[in-house]
């Protein structure tokens, strides 16, 4: 095979032996990467690839060809900032090297066109919910105050036990009614915050109610404050924290429930609708069962839940809170961390 072919090519390749080290990168991958052919010969491939401990634990295992091809989404560091790609690891036969991997650098316009589709999907369910919810809301005013009226009439303290019943479940269904048709509206109230304020605040709320969690703060001290709505970015911080929490004390096998908020400044990121010169990055990364793989991809949609007690309601909301600053939510979950990225344009007074 004459690799000189691969340098036409403009997505990295990258050649590999039986260990997993680099025996030859193409001109596309040394771009990428920002280091010469020479200073990546005989490296661990692995090692450029971030800290994935899923794929870590899985590369050898794909170079010998255990997984056939293996595809996986994820971000590389380049220059100082890091970039989403899509790795592809092939095992080889007959050739000289063990495997070959591609990293596919994934273009701004298909981030841009996923976020704002996202955005379009979650926004298009929750009037659907609203315009059912309001068909339903009159009907259950009328059983509560039926059953009121039954209960009045009850001489039967036996009897009356089932009335509270109905009236019980009649309110819980009109809370949950309350929560889909809340109009949350377009309008910002914008005030100068600074997102460590929205995680103490939360980190307050959380820690009482979920004793038994062990929280860590990862701050980076340089953000600057920047324009934004206080109370949503906290519901939106607060149901992301909350249901982390839920995962993990409602998990019979958890072990040590650990929940930590991290920011760090991203620099040249792409949001919703326009990419961004500087954005604040809020991750919150819980060690808990993860999110079930069947519901990964739509976990941000209204009712969708993997919790037995839960709505799916509450990252639906956080997904519309940010999308109205501009920013977007992300999700990365395996069994042990789960990491949702709150992404928010730095909007400076």
């Amino acid at each position: 095979m004459d690799v000189a072919a691969y340098d036409l090519l403009s997505t990295a390749v990258l050649l590999l032996d039986a260990e997993g080290r680099i025996e030859y990168v193409n001109t596309a991958a040394e771009e990428l990467f920002g280091v010469s052919h020479r200073h990546l010969a005989g490296q661990n491939a692995a090692n450029l690839l971030g800290d994935d401990d899923g794929l870590q634990s899985r590369f050898m295992d794909a170079v010998h060809g255990k997984f056939g091809v293996l595809r996986q989404p994820l971000k590389v560091r380049r220059g100082d900032g890091m970039v989403p790609v899509s790795v592809a690891l092939v095992p080889l036969r007959n050739e000289a090297w063990a495997a070959l991997m591609e990293v596919r650098v994934v273009e701004h316009h298909a981030l841009l066109d996923r976020h704002q589709q996202l955005g379009k999907e979650v926004a298009a369910q929750r009037e659907t919910l609203r315009n059912l919810a309001h068909e339903v809301k009159n009907p259950l005013g009328g059983i509560r105050a039926a059953a009121q009226l039954l209960e009045g009439e009850l001489a039967e303290a036996g009897l009356r036990e089932y009335t509270t019943v109905i009236i019980a479940e009649a309110d819980r269904l009109a809370h949950l009614v309350d929560r889909l048709i809340a109009p949350q509206g377009d309008s910002l109230h914008k005030t100068p915050l600074n997102i460590h304020e929205v995680c103490e605040r939360v980190r307050m709320l959380v820690g009482p109610e979920f004793s038994s969690i062990r929280i860590t703060r990862d701050y980076d001290a340089s953000l600057p404050e920047f324009l934004g709505d206080f109370p949503r970015l906290l519901q939106a911080v607060l149901n992301i924290a909350r249901n982390a929490a839920q995962a993990m004390t409602e998990n019979p096998a958890q072990q040590d429930p650990h929940l930590i908020f991290r920011t760090r400044v991203a620099r040249q990121v792409l949001l919703c609708d326009q990419p961004a010169s500087l954005a604040v990055v809020l991750s919150i990364i819980d060690n808990g069962p993860g999110v079930p793989p069947e519901i990964l991809d739509k976990v941000f949609h209204p009712l969708v839940t993997g919790r037995a007690e839960g709505t799916g309601l509450g990252l639906s909301l956080a997904q519309e809170f940010v999308l109205q600053h501009g920013g977007v939510l992300e999700c990365d979950s395996r069994p042990g961390r789960t990491e949702f990225r709150m992404i928010l344009p730095l909007e400076l007074r």
